[in-house]
């Protein structure tokens, strides 16, 4: 029944839940909140005292009703959600999952799980068994190189494994999870022997796979590369493209949802007949998430602001979908940097540090950029062979200078960073404000 119910969900997903333009989609979508709202008002009642409902009309302007963020979610998580799931339990079977690694128990068939608490502290996800078919059906239908008839032998790193990711397993499709704890050398004999045809990891790791397909150890051809979890940043990017000689793939997922994937292009391209995404801008194109997905009822996700800084694309896909699309997930809102003009703090998007040291050196493998304080930021570089700390410093300061900010002090530290649990972050903040 379950294979069925995956396959029914492909099907839907792959051939009918298609939209040629916007005005369709956003019809669509308008529909689908509003009959989401009806039962989230009634099953929830946190959301139900949160929003305070009287009448249709206030459904009808639902974008009008209040966000609430992670840290309101966590602290509610008990009456926001609709299977009557306390927040204590579920969080004793997650923590206890991820210490034993045995990830496959539920609570009354609902499966449990932890973001990794890269924002300060973890979020609790669950998923309903209805829920977990069609989030496999979906994921299938958007990721997978062939259709679902071909054979597949799915590597997925991650953190943490999930009963939502071995729901995709059948007869067809193979899904081998590598846990990030486990040692590379271990990573690379199960991959040889595997010979996976689609490769799923976070860029950190990608890297190192790709680094050590050059040297000769790791023998594989997937037909494709799913980058996750972490920002893939452009010198990665490049570094495993050349490497596997195809384009790397992005899924944007976290806690909140399935949010996005890249199309044949390359373009990420928002699920948007699953959620509607609004728009906090910081500047004409870079904003702020914030999403309604009107797909998920065990935990309702409903007017969620995100901490992610999005790009948003200028022109249109070649693809033509009418899917909103990202030019580039830039980081967390929590990672801008900020530093001193005059008596004021202005605020740096992490793409410009970026930028700024990539260019700086041809020399450059891998790098790290953290501010400590407003004053100082700590630089890692891993070198190819030449250290030329001097041009990555006199790029940096010109880079300052010509945005009339007063140059931190530039503290250069060995290159520190083993892919494993913890995500990476090229750019991070560590300001104690």
């Amino acid at each position: 029944m379950d294979i069925l119910s995956i396959l029914k969900e492909y099907i839907h997903q792959k051939f009918f839940r298609q939209f040629r333009t916007r005005e369709k989609l956003e019809q669509y979508q308008e529909k689908q909140v509003q009959e989401h709202l009806q039962f989230v008002l009634k099953h929830s009642p946190f959301y139900r005292d949160y929003y305070q409902v009287t009448d249709e009309t206030e459904i009808n302007n639902w974008r009008h009703l209040p966000m609430i963020e992670k840290t309101v979610m966590m602290e509610h998580f008990t009456s926001l959600n609709t299977v009557g799931m306390e927040r204590e339990e579920a969080f004793s079977v997650a923590l206890k999952a991820e210490q034993n690694r045995d990830f496959s128990p539920t609570i009354n068939g609902v499966t449990i799980g932890l973001s990794s608490g890269t924002s300060g502290n973890r979020g609790l996800f669950i998923v309903s068994p209805t829920e977990r078919k069609r989030w496999a059906g979906v994921i299938l239908a958007k990721l997978l190189p062939a259709n679902i008839w071909h054979r597949q032998k799915i590597a997925f790193f991650l953190r943490a494994n999930s009963n939502l990711y071995t729901t995709t397993q059948s007869n067809r499709i193979a899904f081998a999870f590598f846990d990030l704890l486990d040692s590379f050398t271990e990573h690379v004999e199960r991959l040889n022997r595997l010979q996976p045809t689609i490769l799923v990891a976070p860029p950190s790791m990608l890297r190192f796979l790709a680094k050590s397909l050059r040297e000769g150890e790791l023998q594989i051809s997937p037909l494709k590369i799913l980058s996750v979890a972490e920002v893939l940043d452009p010198m990665d990017e490049q570094f495993i493209q050349e490497t596997f000689e195809q384009k790397v793939h992005q899924v944007y997922q976290c806690t909140e949802g399935f949010l996005g994937c890249t199309c044949e292009h390359g373009t990420i391209h928002i699920n948007e007949e699953l959620l509607i995404m609004e728009k906090e801008y910081l500047d004409d194109h870079k904003f702020i998430p914030i999403i309604t997905d009107f797909s998920r009822k065990a935990q309702p996700i409903l007017r969620y602001r995100l901490n992610d800084i999005l790009t948003e694309r200028t022109s249109p896909c070649p693809c033509g979908s009418p899917m909103l699309a990202i030019e580039k997930i830039e980081g967390r809102s929590d990672d801008i940097f900020y530093f001193q003009r005059g008596e004021k703090r202005v605020p740096l998007f992490p793409d410009f540090i970026r930028r700024t040291i990539i260019s700086a050196s041809n020399e450059i493998e891998e790098y790290r950029v953290i501010q400590t304080t407003i004053d100082q930021i700590e630089i890692q570089i891993k070198w190819k062979q030449k250290q030329e700390e001097d041009k990555v410093r006199s790029a940096l300061t010109e880079f300052f200078l010509g945005q009339d900010i007063k140059t931190p002090y530039l503290a250069f530290q060995d290159y520190d960073f083993q892919p494993g649990v913890r995500k990476l972050r090229r750019v991070e903040s560590r300001i104690q404000w």
